[in-house]
């Protein structure tokens, strides 16, 4: 049976498009060593511009205030018609946020109103422009009162800009009327759907020399105000052989056609799965993204799969291939998790969050494919196995498996190998994990120690024993004990960021118990009538788990 125990409470532009030092990068992100290393594409003419970082600090300094002049100076400069009355805001390393969250979390800490202009990605960054001098000033100073979910703050730089290119280079109003002409044959009412295939070559747009690249900016940000105004239920959307090789026009799509459930990217030239982050916020159900050169990047079709998911969890089809439903192993956290008083109210329903976790995890472990564990370690998470030997242990060969990735340190000197058999990143971890043996875990013998709980994090262990299903010694019992930290993040889901397995050979009485306590035949009295969807969700975990399927019921009655 299963014991539980509880230890303890739980950037200023100018005309000609060069530009000055961005500044400082945000402290606490391992990616931002390289800030500054990269070249970011200016919105105007495309020349790249160098971050140059201070690698001293990351404060936030005086200097960031003075990148654009004083309101009075700037409202002068407007006046006398040198810059114009444009702005550009930039957010470094805003490729990281969703577009929503950025806007509403500016607009909450700015003190004017303010109307955000072609919002786009641009490599790491996220911009958008104003075209208001108070608003400017008054952004301005929203720099560094931000802070993301992991509360590193966010920066936000104001600079004096040229108009858009998006909006200088805006369709004529004759252009405004054939484009919805020809959307609108283009569009199938029965289906909601609209196909944008091969659309610069489309002969009514060529009849009237009209010439629309929805890779560039303004073309595609026209064509989605078409959508907006004219399909506001489109549920799909095709963007074949647009030759698109970046995404940063789509975002709006986000807001314009929320309820897009069907993307077509396919036989475009774009080389990264990380521009599908820019349209992220979509709830997609199909994809396509075949002929682009990012499939050919993925080691295998199971690593394609999860990267994309990575993106759209609800992902039921990709490439015309089912994908089946998506495992959802990131749970809520109840609002219990915060630091509990002398009574220890509440220690019930987290000693049913962990065992639920425990089951969903050790549920994909133990499948044939691990993984699915790529969404419930976070992305930068630590993992480390360690392997314990009893020089009387019978069958000490029974370990070799594990020995080549085993973290001792006081056995290993060599730092360079300590650090090398530390996992970091989720992929990193996942893999390593995918190439240990097959393993069936007793559930009945867990033992789960609770020792920390806080208001954002889960520090727990659990012992017990698992048997090898396939290799040179099926069925050999080990023993295992494994110490979890999870943290809870802004959408309330549990990830792992600490993960650490000890394994050794188990002593004669665990082996002897093992996978041995027998479960009481079900009766009408003591199991209550399920329905089909329990039933299934009943099979669906005793095949995956070899668990009987009374025991099996059991174990998500006992999780809710």
């Amino acid at each position: 049976m299963l014991y539980f125990s509880v230890y303890g409470v739980l950037k200023e532009e100018h005309s000609d498009g060069s530009s000055s030092p961005q500044g400082e990068n945000k402290g606490g992100d391992s990616s931002q060593g390289n800030f500054g290393k990269e070249n970011f594409h200016d919105e105007h003419d495309g020349n790249p511009s160098t971050l140059q970082p201070n690698s001293r600090s990351v404060k936030c300094h005086s200097e960031y205030q003075d990148r654009i002049p004083p309101e009075r100076e700037v409202e002068k400069n407007t006046q006398n018609g040198d810059l114009g009355t444009w702005f550009k805001v930039t957010i470094p390393y805003g490729i990281k946020y969703d577009k929503t969250w950025i806007v509403n979390s500016i607009q909450s800490h700015c003190n004017v109103p303010f109307t955000p202009v072609a919002f786009h990605y641009n490599k790491n960054q996220a911009h958008f422009f104003v075209q208001d001098a108070s608003a400017a000033c008054a952004l301005k100073k929203v720099n560094c009162k931000i802070h993301d979910e992991k509360n590193q703050k966010v920066f936000v730089f104001v600079n004096l800009s040229t108009k858009p290119q998006s909006m200088q280079k805006m369709l004529k109003p004759k252009e405004m009327a054939q484009l919805k002409l020809t959307l609108n044959k283009r569009y199938d009412v029965s289906q909601q759907a609209l196909d944008l295939q091969r659309l610069r070559f489309d002969p009514d747009l060529v009849k009237h020399h009209i010439d629309i690249i929805l890779n560039r900016r303004n073309c595609m940000a026209a064509t989605l105000k078409i959508i907006e105004r004219n399909f506001p239920e489109l549920l799909s959307l095709n963007l074949c052989d647009n030759k698109l090789d970046q995404l940063d026009g789509l975002p709006d799509i986000i807001e314009k056609a929320p309820k897009v459930k069907t993307l077509n990217l396919s036989k475009n030239k774009l080389k990264s799965a990380w521009e599908l982050g820019k349209v992220k916020g979509l709830k997609l159900e199909e994809l396509w993204l075949e002929g682009n050169p990012l499939c050919s990047t993925f080691s295998d079709q199971s690593a394609y799969v999860s990267t994309i998911r990575e993106y759209f969890p609800k992902l039921l089809r990709l490439d015309g291939q089912e994908l089946g439903s998506p495992v959802i192993i990131g749970m809520e956290a109840p609002e219990i998790i915060k630091p509990c008083k002398e009574s220890y109210k509440g220690s019930e329903t987290i000693k049913s969050l962990v065992i639920q976790f425990l089951l969903q995890y050790y549920l994909i472990y133990d499948s044939e494919d691990r993984k699915g564990l790529l969404s419930v370690y976070h992305d930068k998470a630590c993992f480390s196995l360690t392997i314990t030997l009893n020089p009387e242990d019978p069958e000490p060969s029974s370990l070799e498996k594990y020995f080549k990735d085993s973290r001792n340190i006081k056995n290993i000197k060599d730092p360079r190998l300590r650090l090398q058999l530390l996992k970091h990143t989720k992929h990193e971890i996942v893999d390593s994990l995918s190439v240990l043996p097959r393993t069936q875990h007793d559930l009945n013998s867990y033992v789960v120690d609770l020792c920390i709980q806080t208001e954002r994090m889960l520090f727990f262990s659990v012992n017990g024993v698992f048997k090898e299903v396939e290799g040179e010694s099926p069925g050999s019992v080990l023993a295992f004990t494994r110490t979890f930290i999870l943290t809870s993040i802004s959408n309330s889901n549990l990830y792992i960021v600490n993960d650490k397995l000890i394994v050794r050979n188990a002593s004669m009485k665990e082996t002897q118990s093992a996978f041995s306590i027998p479960m009481p035949a079900p009766s009408s009295s003591s199991l209550p009538t399920l329905s089909q969807e329990q039933q299934e969700m009943v099979e669906t975990v005793s095949m995956e788990s070899g668990m009987k399927l009374e025991q099996s019921q059991k174990c998500l009655q006992d999780s809710e």
